[in-house]
């Protein structure tokens, strides 16, 4: 139980002085843009009485904002001049000017990095709050949305989760009536009668007192357990949605001459000086005082020092991770399926946070290709099945990973990775780089990949590592041994990023005799079999088909097992290019843009490789065509021996 101290007192006079601050930051950045200073900005002008929802909040709490909590921002207690330096993307904000101006992060503060989605940290803020209550922790997660954003999956996703699991977490909806210059009404599912339940409180949000009141009594349900409230919030957006938008081209001036009649500043100077405690000329003096502290901060932060381009690739990735020997023995007979299994023991016994998350993957089930079976009925706080809902997986995981948990979490087939992919890209791959170092995502997804085994079909047979390879701040690596596997597995638990590992079904049930037990890094490549004529590089389920066609050939074939994707080990493909001058790339993703086609181009493009080629580089790759159901059709599309043979035979001539 936290011993924090509770949350800041609600002052009528020092929040109204906090409102206009905000205010105030945003009308002066919006004469710094007309004076072509700065190059975005997003306002949050109507949205100032949420700010009071950062008073019912301990230190200890999360905040997972979007972009027109300026004032929460405030009142969380981000200075002014914190937000000035944001607005010219200096070096010195807290994204090192990598992301735009709204953008919040602040991880002493605990506010999570704003991604632009905007329900795209619901999820993640499910998935801090999932960790706090297995912690046994009583604080709170505040998680805010714009109206628009109620439409979105993600949005259903991440209320369903915190209902089912009973999360402390408080979602807010800031309903301001439009998405961008679309009117909100007709789509919101509050309109339509979606969301008829008892957990829904709705509020007039122009008034902070109203705000405050709603705020404390969710955030009191849920530090006692009584789970997740969702607060609707009415408010206006008064001003344009951003400076590239002009809010006059779609509304009346008559709506926005009557919607500054409920301007909330407006409003509660109003009630202050007629309940006497504000006068004219103090309400005066305040204005003229907030005015010229808020010019400072622009102009102080604006000579601040601009990034430098030399920055740019920092904290793209963590440090590299620690090599630690994997739980294998040598001497033992194992599958890929056998040494991942104990590898997860291990990783489970070993530490408390270490969190299993997936469809089926509890027992008596283990997962579909009993991957963790037997370690519910071990560990049964520890694993635990998932809905039938990847962008929940990939979501919880990066939020349960900001909050210092382990996440370990399967996706049933990589196949399967379509719903989540919005997770992965705008959270997942972009939380330490956007955030300059700050935040963090030190998780690992885990899937079953490829084909060569009829009857997948399309959902059950992709290969798409090239995909996720494309995304920076990922590492990718696919094992096609049980000592690679569980040593690639080893390796990610202890990483500090997002890691993927992807498990080739085709060979993951092979008995192998353990050789050795090792620790294994991403980005080193695997000697499979020396060779003095043709480099053949290769991974995954393809390791099969270079062998036996270097069996087949004439040729003196050198097989290199590239295991990590992300690194990737193009000094060992060098060293072996300096003996052989040959090179063919073989996998079973598709030709187009497939990885292949980056380490021939990265290849080529350097003098200093592309001069040890005798001949041009050959790829072996699946067409350009879906895998289909019927073994024929399978086999039609993907890779085989005669292929490679055929390549053999180019490089050669």
């Amino acid at each position: 139980m936290s011993t924090v101290p509770a949350s800041k007192a609600f002052s009528r006079i020092d929040y109204l002085r906090l409102m206009l601050l905000s205010r105030e930051g945003d009308r002066r950045e919006g004469i710094l843009l007309r004076q072509s200073k700065g190059w975005f900005q997003v306002s949050g002008m109507g949205h100032e009485a949420l700010g009071t929802l950062a008073l019912v909040l301990r230190p200890d709490d999360y905040i997972f904002p979007y972009y027109r909590d300026r004032a929460i921002a405030l009142a969380r207690g981000l200075s002014g001049y914190e937000l000035a330096l944001a607005y010219f993307a200096k070096q010195a904000s807290s994204s090192g000017g990598r992301q735009m101006p709204g953008h919040y992060s602040d991880r002493e503060r605990n506010i999570f990095s704003v991604c632009t989605p905007t329900g795209g940290s619901l999820l993640p803020a499910c998935g801090a709050a999932w960790a706090m209550k297995m912690a046994g922790e009583d604080t709170v997660c505040l998680a805010t949305v714009g109206d628009a954003a109620s439409r979105q999956g993600e949005f259903f996703e991440a209320f369903t989760f915190a209902v089912q699991e009973n999360l402390p977490v408080i979602f807010v909806v800031e309903d301001n009536k439009y998405g961008i210059s679309t009117p909100t009404e007709k789509f919101l599912p509050m309109r339509l009668g979606v969301l008829a339940t008892d957990r829904i409180v709705q509020i007039d949000a122009r008034r902070p007192e109203t705000v405050y009141a709603a705020g404390n009594d969710a955030v009191a349900k849920a530090r006692s357990g009584g789970g997740p409230t969702l607060i609707w919030a009415d408010l206006d957006r008064l001003s344009s949605h951003t400076s590239s938008d002009d809010h006059r081209v779609y509304r009346s001036i008559g709506d926005i001459e009557e919607m500054s009649k409920r301007d909330p500043i407006r409003l509660f100077a109003e009630d202050l000086i007629a309940s006497g405690e504000l006068d004219v000329a103090g309400w005066q003096v305040m204005q003229d005082e907030i005015a010229k502290s808020v010019d400072e901060d622009y102009l102080r932060a604006e000579r601040e020092l601009d990034p430098t381009p030399e920055q740019t690739l920092l904290h793209n990735f963590g440090p590299e991770p620690e090599l630690l020997t994997p739980p294998i023995a040598a001497g033992q007979r194992m599958t890929m399926v056998s040494a991942i299994n104990a590898t997860f023991r291990k990783a489970l016994d070993e530490d408390p946070k270490v969190i299993f998350f997936g469809e089926d993957i509890e027992d008596p089930k283990g997962g579909v290709f009993g991957m963790t079976k037997g370690l519910s009925e071990s560990y049964p706080s520890q694993v635990v099945n998932s809905p039938l809902a990847e962008a929940t997986i990939m979501g919880v995981a990066v939020g349960m990973a900001a909050y210092g948990y382990r996440p370990i979490f399967e996706l049933q087939f990589i196949d399967f990775i379509a719903p989540g992919w919005n997770q992965i890209t705008t959270n997942m791959s972009t939380l330490r780089w956007r955030s300059f170092g700050q935040w963090k995502c030190p998780c690992v997804i885990y899937a079953p990949y490829g084909a060569y085994l009829p009857g997948g079909s399309l959902w059950h047979s992709q290969s798409n590592e090239s995909a996720l390879a494309h995304l920076p701040g990922i590492r990718v690596a696919i094992p096609s041994t049980p000592e690679d596997a569980a040593g690639l597995m080893w390796t990610a638990v202890h990483a500090d990023d997002p890691c993927f590992i992807l498990i080739p079904k085709h060979i993951f049930r092979k008995q192998v005799d353990i050789e050795r037990a090792t620790p294994v890094p991403f980005g080193k490549a695997r000697l499979v079999q020396e060779g003095a004529d043709v480099t053949l590089v290769t991974w995954g389920n393809c390791i099969e088909l270079a062998q036996e066609a270097a069996e087949k050939s004439n040729a003196d074939i050198e097989i290199i097992d590239l295991r990590s994707i992300v690194p990737c080990d193009y000094e060992t493909i060098v060293q072996s290019l300096t003996k052989t001058g040959r090179l063919i790339v073989l996998h079973e993703d598709t030709r187009t843009a497939g990885f292949g086609q980056t380490l021939i181009s990265e290849l080529t493009c350097k003098p200093e490789s592309f001069n040890l080629l005798l001949s041009p580089p050959q790829l072996v790759a699946r067409d350009d065509v879906h895998v289909g159901y019927n073994p024929i059709c399978e086999y039609a599309a993907l890779p085989d021996v005669g292929q490679v043979l055929d390549a053999i035979a180019v490089v050669m001539e």
